[in-house]
């Protein structure tokens, strides 16, 4: 049977069914502009498990859940489940890292970006010129024969440990594990019921593996193959927000009193080049990360979970930034990064190895 979501009216229709969601979400509890955001949610879900101590973001977030969830349920209907990994494990797992750290120090994935610009929030122009300019040289260095090497087939079990992670926690949430750290305060007391949710995240696991929807993906096919396909998922994506926005008064123009955004366009842009390198290199943006996740590919889990690690170190080491701007140490914890994934991207050019 065709895939009727590959198409590119399908594509545009997968983009604008996730941007309705996304803004919905917003209006029914979601902090503003974060109706979906795997960063930050991810970074949530590590201060629910005790990972870090920011008590202001601390939840266990449905949505990332039921993403991954919902992916893995629509690629056993169509059989695309493939249990695979091993390749360059812990370069993954440090990239993920590194990723979640560019992206907190901007505050927000590729993602939010689009999200926050649907939004008003001009300070997402210099995040998402960022994002362009650090795929742009990962695509340099795809282009001179960067690999991570390949991934091999796996017992199809293992495909499945770290949905079942995420649907245990999810569990514990419902339950009322009493371990668990919920905020009674800030960002991460703001959230949709869990139905709607739930519901959210496991319609746009579905469209998003469906439709291989990816913001990272979009920019990088642009560049390499000059395909608009995946491209034009995300703009009609980041138009269904504006348009709902502007509908439900959610809409504000302008660089200052943003929600949770800082000013520092410097850093803004430098975070957000740390995390499109990353995600280049890796292979999808961090919403992507999680539909191959549940389509069983554990090179991506390890991505995922270097994320929910990363979130742990920045807030637990000030370099995660705030409305007020960057964290004590963010600037430095980006200039390695960049040092890092640089030399990660050099030395797996296939020729040198």
């Amino acid at each position: 049977m065709k895939n009727v979501f590959g198409t590119p009216m399908g594509i545009v229709l997968a983009g604008g069914f996730i941007g309705v969601i996304a803004a919905l979400l917003q209006y029914f509890g979601n902090p503003a502009n974060m109706g979906f955001c795997i960063a930050c949610f991810e970074r949530d879900i590590a201060g629910a498990l005790g990972l870090h101590s920011a008590k202001v973001v601390q939840y266990v977030r449905p949505e990332v859940i039921f993403i991954v969830l919902g992916a893995m349920l629509a690629s056993l209907a169509t059989k695309e489940f493939k249990a695979r990994g091993g390749s360059s494990v812990i370069v993954r797992f440090f990239l993920g890292l590194f990723a979640m750290i560019g992206a907190l120090v901007f505050l927000g994935c590729p993602w939010r970006a689009f999200i926050r610009l649907a939004g008003g929030d001009l300070n997402a122009l210099l995040g998402i010129a960022g994002l362009v300019t650090g795929i742009a040289i990962g695509t340099v260095f795809i282009k001179k024969g960067f690999s991570l090497g390949r991934a091999y087939p796996q017992a199809k079990i293992s495909g499945f440990i770290l949905p079942m992670f995420f649907a245990g926690i999810f569990l514990l949430f419902v339950f009322g594990f009493e371990k668990l750290n919920l905020s009674v305060k800030g960002p991460g007391a703001m959230y949709a019921p869990v139905l709607l949710s739930v519901m959210g995240g496991l319609l746009v696991g579905f469209l998003a593996q469906r439709s291989r929807f990816c913001t990272v993906g979009a920019i990088r096919d642009l560049m390499i193959v000059k395909s608009t396909h995946l491209l034009l998922g995300l703009v009609s994506f980041t138009l269904a927000i504006f348009i709902l926005n502007l509908i439900l008064g959610q809409f504000n123009l302008g660089f200052e009193n943003q929600p949770i955004a800082h000013t520092d366009g410097l850093w803004n842009f430098l975070g957000m080049l740390l995390a499109g390198i990353c995600f280049s290199l890796a292979g999808g943006c961090p919403g992507r990360q999680l539909i191959l996740t549940g389509e069983g590919d554990n090179d991506a889990s390890v991505f995922v979970m270097g994320m929910i690690f990363g979130a742990g170190i920045s807030h637990n080491f000030a370099l995660a930034s705030t409305p007020k701007g960057i964290g004590a140490y963010g600037d430095i914890a980006v200039f390695i990064g960049l040092a890092f994934v640089l030399a990660i991207a050099f030395f797996n050019i296939r020729r040198l190895v």
